[in-house]
């Protein structure tokens, strides 16, 4: 998996694929989680509660939406989202080892830090899929389905706060090194 990394470390394939992967999450946030969420009577849907939620929310959100906003959650936000995760894995991914090999630490065993937006994106498939039964199986819908799917939600959001953390750090650190660099000749 290193050398897979390794062949894909090239700048300009790492920007256009941070770019389109950026150009799916503002169409999410701004086209169809709004539509979804146009039908939920101001409540938030599960793709956007990094803490979670529970069986009940998941019924009121599922009544509160409607058909026409099931539909749209599942026919119209949801077919994004399958998109995403794989993007967001493999841009993110390589942004990170990206900065390791600059800071000379790419062969080291900080390159499995470069795999925490990839479980970020299963874990993101895992809601997905989740979500999917859910809409599908309403009014049906067993607790233990919303408990996993919102476990799946948790683990998702804090793969993504660990990752977003561990690359500021990063930055930081090639920061420092590109002022110190001239310094130490």
């Amino acid at each position: 998996m290193n050398q897979l990394i390794k062949r894909n470390l090239n700048g300009r394939k790492i920007f256009l694929l941070f770019i389109l992967t950026n150009i799916i999450y503002t169409v999410m946030l701004t086209i169809t989680i709004p539509i979804v969420m146009g039908f939920s009577e101001g409540m938030k849907i599960m793709d956007v509660m990094p803490t979670g939620y529970n069986p009940e929310y998941v019924n009121t959100l599922l009544k509160a939406l409607g058909e026409k906003g099931r539909n749209a959650y599942l026919f119209e936000q949801i077919p994004v989202d399958m998109v995403y995760p794989l993007l967001f894995a493999v841009s993110w991914c390589l942004v990170l080892a990206y900065v390791l090999r600059k800071l000379g630490k790419f062969d080291g065993k900080l390159i499995y830090l470069c795999f925490i937006p990839v479980l970020a994106g299963a874990f993101d498939y895992c809601e997905n899929i989740g979500i999917i039964s859910i809409l599908n199986l309403y009014p049906a819908n067993s607790n233990l389905l919303s408990q996993i799917t919102s476990v799946f939600s948790v683990l998702k959001s804090f793969c993504i706060t660990i990752y977003f953390m561990i690359l500021i750090t990063s930055l930081i650190g090639l920061g420092i090194k590109k002022l110190k660099g001239p310094l130490i000749n």
